[in-house]
């Protein structure tokens, strides 16, 4: 692992401390075997909290070989002992299984859905509105990923552990200060000159502030999950009313990971025009994936919500200075925001879905919020706080 064991113990601290676990707590912990040192890390530091902990390990030489070899007809199936694994859980720590993000783009897309259909039943426990589970999230760099991404390894580094690094406390007094801007608010309106100009409704919607903590109020109101690193303010806003077009520099595909570049999307009534999308190569596989997970979806949701508004996001972790393609990342660079598309019922919106797919703006936004007597307040200038 090139990730010194210093950093590993600070951040398996810093992913324990997240989900507030409380002794007695049955907790999954699972990653690729390139992560093992963090997971054994993390592992130790739940038995410290009187947690009980059970590790899973894949790795990219036998996930290569499993959507290589094995037909669709097992690897669409349930596995059931795995599904109890999770009833019987409190929370699931899940780190970045994959070394190599060049691997899976080589993997058949007809698996990759197959697989994903098999997984819905997780799914469905884990963001059960009443009895959902704690979960975690967790990016770690790679040599192999910081080369995919275009990037050295130290910036890589830097990145991912630097914002896992940021205290929880300072994220939250960051987002109140964005947070108390869309007090009362009606409608956003976010525009660039690159190709970004949008509008959508947030009126009744809560404020998420994604601190890197999953404190009992949030638990108690449905928010039970995070990802490190952390560092952004988000709502699920009205899914089926809002207009425009947002322009994406780089994104992952929802399924294969390829890197699709300088995507532009438009949506209307809050619903996705997946016929006017643009991209600079592999626009077939972002049509593709949306496709894909909305006849997923129409044989499990109704109404079918693939295509609609899920949430609108606004990044402000210190540390994550540029969008690379890395999602996880990309969402929490200040002066950015992200629309999503898919699910949101987990986060205080109403739609169900197998797609949430986040599409991060270029830097250097222009937002201002129409609040619910009328007034106009901006609230960014050119990626600037007002």
């Amino acid at each position: 692992m090139a990730v010194g064991s210093k950093k590993i113990r600070a951040c398996a601290s810093n992913m324990v401390e997240t989900c507030n676990l409380r002794r007695g707590e049955n907790v999954i912990v699972k990653g690729g075997a390139h992560t093992q040192e963090l997971m054994e890390e993390i592992s130790l530091e739940c038995y410290r909290k009187g947690a009980l902990p059970i590790m899973m390990v894949t790795s990219d030489r036998y996930t290569k070989a499993v959507y290589d070899e094995i037909p669709i007809s097992t690897l669409e199936r349930s596995p059931k002992h795995y599904i109890g694994m999770v009833e019987n859980a409190d929370t699931l720590i899940a780190i970045e299984e994959i070394d190599d993000p060049r691997v899976a783009e080589a993997f058949p897309r007809r698996k990759l859905v197959a697989r994903q259909r098999a997984m819905l039943p997780i799914l469905d426990i884990v963001y059960h509105p009443k009895r959902g589970k704690k979960w975690l999230y967790a990016g770690w760099p790679t040599r192999a990923a910081a080369k995919r991404y275009g990037i050295s390894f130290e910036q890589f580094e830097k990145t991912v552990i630097g914002g896992i690094s940021v205290p929880p406390k300072d994220l939250m007094v960051a987002g109140r200060r964005i947070a108390s801007r869309f007090r009362n608010a009606s409608w956003v309106h976010v525009w660039d000159g690159k190709g970004t100009d949008f509008r959508v409704k947030i009126d009744g919607r809560r404020a998420n502030i994604d601190d890197g903590f999953v404190s009992k109020q949030d638990f108690d109101i449905g928010e039970r999950g995070a990802n490190l690193p952390a560092g952004e303010l988000f709502f699920a806003p009205r899914e089926t009313v809002g207009e425009g077009s947002i322009y994406c520099p780089v994104t992952q595909d929802r399924m294969s990971g390829k890197l699709i570049r300088d995507v532009h999307l438009e949506f209307r009534r809050g619903k996705l025009l997946l016929e006017t999308a643009e991209a600079r190569g592999d626009k077939d596989q972002l049509v593709a994936s949306f496709d894909e997970c909305e006849k997923i979806d129409s044989k499990k949701y109704s109404p079918v919500r693939t295509l609609h508004l899920a949430e609108l996001g606004i990044g402000f972790n210190p540390k994550i200075k540029k969008a690379i393609g890395y999602v996880l990342t990309d969402e929490k660079v200040s002066g950015t925001v992200h629309l999503a598309f898919g699910h949101n019922k987990s986060f205080g919106g109403r739609s169900d879905s197998v797609m949430h797919w986040d599409f991060v703006s270029a830097p250097g936004v222009n937002i201002d919020v129409k609040k619910k007597d009328g007034r106009v307040v901006s609230v960014m200038t050119e990626g600037k706080l007002v």
